[in-house]
């Protein structure tokens, strides 16, 4: 069974089996799972590991009181509104897990792309309603950029899509409307 812990309003669910730990019983594995396990604030079907933003966990002095941990993290844009949340939250769960501190820099360079959103948080992005930009959309300066002509609909499939607005409830997403179903959805915007 999971253990569950709720963080500013954001409920994180913990692998079977773990407690509250001592504080000297937290590994880098164990530190690189619970950092994994945060759930990104404006998208909070996904991880950030699933959104491609955790880009490395380390656990880098294991003193008396507990480990060190650092956290690095590229966030979808420089201007990320959730970029203090996604932070307040790694600290939180690393702090609760057992690290005495918790370290987490913002890399901006290599700049994210959708290309880092994973399989699974593609499948659960489209299966919330929200529909993941294609794989392989960004080219980051390796040849042309690829233009997206049609969104297909997560709900129905259908590519008779609409464009309703550029920016949604988040600066990564677009509002969208399907002609078939009539429904609308957000889409995750290629970068």
């Amino acid at each position: 069974m999971s253990g569950v812990s709720e963080i500013r309003g954001v409920l994180r669910t913990q692998p079977a089996g773990s407690t509250r730990s001592t504080r000297s019983a937290l590994t880098a594995e164990r530190a690189s799972a619970v950092a994994a396990g945060v759930v990104d604030p404006e998208l909070p079907v996904v991880t950030i590991e699933e959104l491609g933003i955790l880009r490395d966990v380390r656990v880098v002095d294991d003193r008396a009181g507990g480990p060190d941990v650092e956290v690095e993290i590229t966030p979808t844009y420089s201007g990320c509104p959730a970029l203090d949340a996604i932070r307040d939250d790694i600290t939180a769960a690393l702090r609760e897990a057992g690290a005495q501190a918790v370290r987490v820099r913002t890399l901006l360079s290599p700049a994210w792309s959708t290309d880092r959103i994973s399989a699974a948080g593609r499948r659960k992005l489209a299966e919330a309603g929200i529909a993941p930009p294609r794989p392989g959309g960004a080219s980051r300066g390796r040849g042309p950029v690829l233009v997206e002509l049609s969104v297909r609909c997560p709900r129905c499939g259908s590519a008779d899509t609409h464009e309703v607005s550029r920016f949604g409830p988040t600066a990564c997403t677009a509002l969208r409307t399907c002609a078939s179903c009539l429904e609308p959805f957000e889409h995750v915007k290629p970068l």
